[in-house]
């Protein structure tokens, strides 16, 4: 068997697992496993796999039961991020698993217009509902700021945020909470800037979504209640006490609703940003004087 061979055994099952994008899913699969890039793929495709790995000490069953272990596994519909444990965000490699949610290119957004409209980099900034770190700490990396506050309810996220810290941040000043939102942080604690990717899907649509993320994400990550808004509503309520500027990220129907209430916690010159896709992404104000 070649490469290529192997390559097409693996989109064939995907393909019949209904997997979207099965040939490119089959094929990242097939380079991570054999620790090889696109060129060198495209250099040994019609190679038998003996002869393209002479050097693999454990022989080519080793490998081969690998892949097709975790080519069962997307079939499965397992996320393709979890499989490999790591998802790329604004060009960092990020550590995932089933406790936090993968993260989306559409968040990347929310951290560029932090990194746009934030000039003080000694800002303290609270990224609330962290899961993966990836908000955080791309400030930190890519944005130029300096303190960063990761908070999230789940402690088994919050090792994961933990390790991406130190993994991609060292020696930049990160602490790690676990908290409910605010309720972890002790009243008269200030920041600067609040930012949060919260959860803001509606429960009912939930189970609608691709299996991916219905069955592998976690639900307290998707959660937004009924109408999607029950955790912004604890968020606006208390964030005034907390910071003075307040970044969101919000689902592509939701910026009246979200708008309302940051007026109603008595945030002003309010915006909102659309992402790539042309969708509303991100909402912004800053406390009236």
């Amino acid at each position: 068997m070649t490469l290529r061979e192997l390559a097409r055994e693996g989109e064939t099952i995907l393909t019949e697992a209904g997997v979207p994008d099965a040939r490119h899913d089959a094929r990242t699969l097939l380079l991570d496993t054999f620790h090889i890039n696109t060129s060198e793929y495209i250099l040994l495709a019609e190679s038998e796999l003996m002869n393209a790995f002479p050097t693999l000490s454990e022989g080519i069953a080793m490998p081969l039961g690998f892949y097709r272990d975790r080519i069962r596994m997307r079939a499965a519909r397992i996320p393709l991020q979890q499989i490999l444990g790591e998802a790329s965000f604004m060009g960092l490699d990020f550590k995932v698993n089933g406790f936090t949610l993968c993260p989306r290119p559409d968040t990347e957004t929310l951290v560029e217009t932090v990194i746009s409209e934030v000039k003080d980099k000694d800002a303290k900034v609270l990224d609330l509902c962290t899961g993966t770190g990836c908000i955080g700490i791309s400030l930190l990396v890519c944005g130029g700021f300096k303190n960063m506050t990761l908070s999230d309810i789940s402690k088994e996220a919050l090792l994961v945020a933990d390790f991406n810290a130190k993994k991609l941040a060292p020696g930049f000043s990160v602490e790690v909470i676990e908290s409910d939102l605010f309720e972890g942080i002790p009243e008269g604690r200030k920041f600067d800037v609040i930012v949060s990717n919260p959860p803001y899907i509606k429960d009912a649509v939930i189970e609608t979504l691709e299996p991916e993320v219905r069955k592998f994400e976690p639900r307290l990550a998707l959660s937004g209640g009924d109408d999607g808004l029950s955790v912004y509503r604890r968020i606006t309520e208390k964030a005034p006490l907390y910071a003075p500027s307040l970044f969101l990220e919000i689902g592509y129907d939701q910026a009246e609703e979200v708008r309302e209430l940051l007026l109603k916690a008595g945030y002003g010159d309010i915006k909102v940003i659309k992402d790539y896709g042309g969708n509303d992404r991100v909402i912004y104000g800053r406390l009236k004087d």
